[in-house]
This record gives structure tokens, sequence and C-alpha cells, in this order.
């Protein structure tokens, strides 16, 4: 079948600079249009401060399990990214389409409103989930407020989230953990630098421990089925001092945990504030008002799912595809799992590798892929 009603929404979709800092109130409110048009019942789930919203639509009886297929709107910023053109305007050229979202993941956004408005048309024996959420890109946070609204009187069976995996089934992803550790010390003169304490040096310890768990995890146990077959841990920003001559009294880091689902992140984070406390107690024998604290600014599950299990089967036959495959990037698909216990995969169009970068894009045979896929879905479900 042609692809020119879900590109003629991914068009629109594209134009909606939805990045995560803004509102995507107006890419909703695009949506809710195509949904009223075709008859759909949705709900809206609000930020806290009503600037963004998730939005969950059902297609079909709603008294029974079905099947829930899973995307967020916002994107990552473009600025300081040297695109050749307009990232919020869709173009294209030599099969693929440019822009940014493309890929991550309003392709997948485009396929599921144009499988919803053709579903509205059928008559299903199981229900079609739909799910929007907002500000994944910043730690999978919009969705948990969908979540803990969901109804949970008769959930979906089954969970399709569809992040950019080229259309490859996924069964696992990692979990994160994001934190800060903040360091105390105890400024002065340079001169007299013995007499005061360097905040820098207490994070430069943190680090060392830091690294030391790192090479830890990667001599032990592997998940070869990820890319990266072992746990991460990884600094991403520091900032401490005032001026060369001042002994600095505070250095903060920002630190990160990505666990394969053997690892519990946990136990890692707990030898961490360990050492925190030793570091603590040292400091507080010269100055009580100094020391180490760990706090976490984020964090999301991992997701683990069964090779055999119902909705990998579904899979398989919808796409031809056999074998199931892990990734190392996080999803909202372990916040289903763990928290409404929805079986849960990722598959989606696209590639990640495309994701985030200028020039983004995503190639008309992916998009072309899904719409395949969903379609078989939905005639899977008719009635």
């Amino acid at each position: 079948m042609p692809l020119q009603r879900p590109l003629s929404i991914l068009d629109r979709l594209i134009a909606f600079p939805s990045v995560s800092r803004e509102s995507n109130l107006d890419i909703v409110g695009y949506i809710q249009e195509l949904l009223v048009e075709a008859g759909i019942e949705f709900t809206l789930v609000h930020s806290e401060d009503g600037r963004k919203a998730n939005l969950h639509a059902v297609i079909g009886p709603r008294e029974k399990p079905g099947v829930m297929l899973s995307g967020h709107t916002d994107v990552v910023p473009v600025e300081g990214q040297a695109w050749t053109s307009d990232p919020f305007r869709m173009v294209q050229s030599d099969g693929r389409l440019f822009g940014r979202g493309t890929a991550d993941m309003k392709g997948f956004l485009a396929c599921m409103l144009t499988i919803a408005e053709e579903a509205s048309q059928r008559a299903l024996a199981r229900p079609l989930h739909l799910a929007f959420s907002y500000d994944e890109e910043v730690g999978c946070v919009g969705v948990r407020r969908l979540i803990d609204r969901w109804p949970t009187d008769v959930l979906p069976a089954m969970c399709i989230v569809g992040e950019p995996t080229s259309m490859r089934t996924i069964i696992a992803h990692k979990g994160k953990i994001a934190a800060r550790i903040t360091c105390t010390g105890h400024e002065c003169h340079s001169s007299h630098a013995p007499e005061g304490l360097n905040a820098i040096h207490l994070a430069a310890e943190m680090i060392g421990t830091l690294r030391a768990l790192q090479d830890e995890l990667a001599a032990g146990g592997r998940d070869e089925g990820f890319e990266i077959p072992f746990t991460t841990v990884h600094v991403g920003t520091i900032q401490g001092g005032t001026a060369l001559n001042i002994v600095p009294k505070t250095c903060v880091l920002n630190f990160e945990i990505r666990n394969v689902p053997g690892d519990d992140p946990q136990s890692l984070l707990d030898r961490l504030l360990g050492r925190a406390e030793e570091l603590t107690r040292e400091a507080q024998t010269r100055f009580p008002d100094s020391g180490v604290t760990i706090d976490i600014t984020n964090s999301y599950p991992g997701l683990d799912m069964d090779a055999g299990s119902d909705v990998v089967a579904l899979i398989g036959r919808l796409t031809g595809a056999n074998g199931a495959g892990k990734i190392d990037f996080g999803t909202e698909g372990g916040l289903f799992k763990e928290r409404l216990g929805i079986p849960t995969v990722i598959c989606g169009p696209g590639d990640i590798q495309q994701a985030h970068k200028p020039d983004e894009f995503i190639a008309l045979d992916q998009l072309a892929q899904c719409m395949k896929m969903l379609r078989g879905l939905i005639d899977e479900m008719a009635a």
C-alpha cells in the first residue's frame, strides 16, 4: 500500500518543534484533531504545570485486553548542529526523509496515527491502545504520570514501543540511574592550601572509585546480547572551583549507571554511597561542614522479556523476522513492564544511529515495513 497518508502526517509532526524543554501541547493538539475526525476516544494526562500532556486513546472493546502502541512526542534540541536543511521541515531525498524526529520517533507516531484511522473503520475483537508521551528524552519523565493514572481494570495484554530498532524485535534494554555527587570542602587562600580542604580533590577520590567500579564491571559477568555487554558507569559533567588562587569549597559531579538486567543498580549505588560516607567521616575530623553526598536525579528500569513470550511471537509473525535482540539505550518499555506488568517489546522504524544527529533521517522502506507490521496487527485483531 502507498505511504501517502503516513508521509502527510509525518510532515505535519516534524513541523512541530517539540523539543523537551518546550510545551508539547501544539503537537498533541494536532494528534487530538486526527483522533476526533476518526471518532476515536482519548484521554489527556497533563503535566503538573499544565504545559505538557500525555494522550491515551482506545479503539475497540475496552472491556477486553488488547495491544498498546507507544511513542513519545518530544525530540532533542538542534542547537549547535550543522543541518543542511531546516530541521523542522521534512525533506525527501534519495529514499530518505530528513528532519528532527524522523527516526526518533515521529516516524512511528505517523504510522500509529495512520493505523488508528484505518482501525477506526474496522470491527476489532480486541482494543488497540495508543499512548503518546512527553519528556521521554530527558529520562522517561512524562509517561510516569500516564502510568500513574492508567485504568487498571483491564490492562493491555502486550505493548509495542516504537523506538527506532530498524524493525528488529528488541526484548531487553539497560536500566539507568542518574545521580549527582556534591563534594564540600573548606576554602582558603591557595598559598595556604594545606589549611583548607579541596573539594575537587574529594571529587577526584569519587571519580577514582567510579573508574575502579567500571573496571570491575567490565571484567565481570557479561551479557553478550548487548553491544556493550556489561554495566557502564560514566561521569558526564564536573563543576568546581572559582579561581586558581582559592582552594575550592564545592565540586559537583553528575554520573550515571546503565545496568544490564542481570546487575542490581541499587547494590552498585550502595557501594558508592559507602565510599562517600568514608570520605565524609575523614573530612569531618577537620571540618564538620564538609563531606560528600550523592543524590539520585532520575532513574528508570531496564527491560528483560522472555524470548518465548506471546508478544515476541506476535512481532515475529507480523515482521517475518526470526530472533530477538537487546539494546543499550533506555526506553519507556521498562516502566510499562515494571509498573503495570504489561509484556513489552521495542520495535520501530529507523536506525538509532541517525537519532540525535544533524540531518537525522528515516528511510522510506522502514516506514513501509512498519505499516506492513501494523496493518498485519489490525488484521489479527479484527473480529
